[in-house]
C-alpha cells in the first residue's frame, strides 16, 4: 500500500517585542507603523536609533529589502523591518522599478521623477491606457540578529495617469489608476489604500458609496477591532489593495497571527 507523503509545512518566526523599521522614507514610515498598529508591535525608525541607509546594491526589490532588513537588525541587535518597492511601468522597460526612488533624487523631488516618466511615456508614444499599464510591487523583508529572515511579496496592476491626481499618500501615488477603481491612490485615504474587508466581514462594514467609485468599490467603517480579536477582524486592510498591503496580510498571516 502506498502511502502519500505530506509535504513538510514551513515553521515561520512569530514577530513580537521591539521593531526596529529600516527605512527614511517618512511615507513609508507612516505606512508600515499603520499596517503594525493592529498588533500592538513596538517600533522604532530606523531614524531613531541613528541608523545609515545601506547601500541598495540588489538587482531584484527582494535583495534590496533583505539588504536593508538585515544591516537594521545587525546594528541595533533588534528585529527589523524592511520594505523595498517601486513602480514598474510596462512601456519603459519595468523602469524605474528598483530605481523608483532614485529617480526622484536626493531631494526626494517625486513630482520632478513623475513628469519624467510622463515625458518618457510621450516619447514612446505610449497615449492611451492600454499602452500606459504599470504595476507597484513590494518586497517585505523581516529579519533577525541572528540572522533569520522572513520574506514576502506581491503587486497591484494599474494605469499611469496624467495629469497627476491627488495630494494623498506620497511616491508615484497620484499617477497610479488602480484596476478597478476610479481614483488614484493619490485620491484615496490611508485606510482606502490598504484596502478592502474579506468577503467573510463585509457584512460587518458598511458599505459607503459615491458617484465618484467604480461599481465595484466600497469602503467600509469598521468598528474598533478588540485586543483579542481574531485575525481576520484585526487586520484593517482585509485583502489588501496597495502592493504593500498586500505583501504585508502574507506577513501578517505567517508571522504575527496568534
Amino acid at each position: 500500500m502506498r502511502v502519500e507523503q505530506k509535504a513538510p509545512s514551513i515553521l515561520r518566526r512569530p514577530l513580537t517585542g521591539r521593531l526596529v523599521i529600516a527605512t527614511h522614507n517618512s511615507g513609508k514610515l507612516a505606512e508600515m507603523r499603520e499596517l503594525l498598529a493592529p498588533f500592538r508591535i513596538e517600533t522604532i525608525s530606523a531614524g531613531d536609533v541613528g541608523l545609515d541607509e545601506p547601500e541598495e546594491t540588489g538587482t531584484s526589490f527582494g535583495e534590496n529589502a533583505r539588504i536593508k532588513a538585515r544591516a537594521a537588525a545587525l546594528a541595533s541587535a533588534l528585529p527589523a523591518f524592511a520594505d523595498d518597492s517601486g513602480l514598474v511601468v510596462e512601456a519603459l522597460g519595468g523602469a524605474p522599478g528598483i530605481h523608483s526612488a532614485r529617480w526622484a533624487g536626493p531631494d526626494r523631488n517625486f513630482s520632478r521623477a513623475m513628469t519624467e516618466i510622463e515625458d518618457k511615456l510621450r516619447a514612446a508614444g505610449a497615449i492611451t491606457p492600454e499602452s500606459r499599464k504599470a504595476h507597484f510591487v513590494s518586497a517585505l523583508c523581516l529579519a533577525w540578529p541572528d540572522g533569520h529572515l522572513e520574506e514576502f511579496e506581491d503587486r497591484v496592476d494599474g494605469t499611469l495617469v496624467w495629469p497627476p491626481r491627488g495630494d494623498k499618500g506620497f511616491g508615484y501615488d497620484p499617477i497610479f489608476l488602480p484596476d478597478g477603481y476610479t481614483r488614484t491612490f493619490g485620491e484615496m485615504t490611508s485606510e482606502e489604500k490598504h484596502g478592502l474587508p474579506p468577503a467573510r466581514n463585509q457584512a460587518e462594514w458598511s458599505p459607503v458609496s459615491r458617484p465618484d467609485r467604480a461599481p465595484n468599490e466600497k469602503v467600509g467603517t469598521r468598528p474598533d477591532a478588540k485586543p483579542d480579536a481574531s485575525f481576520a477582524d484585526r487586520v484593517p486592510l482585509g485583502l489588501g489593495l496597495s502592493h504593500r498591503a498586500r505583501a504585508f496580510r502574507k506577513l501578517a498571516e505567517a508571522c504575527l497571527e496568534q
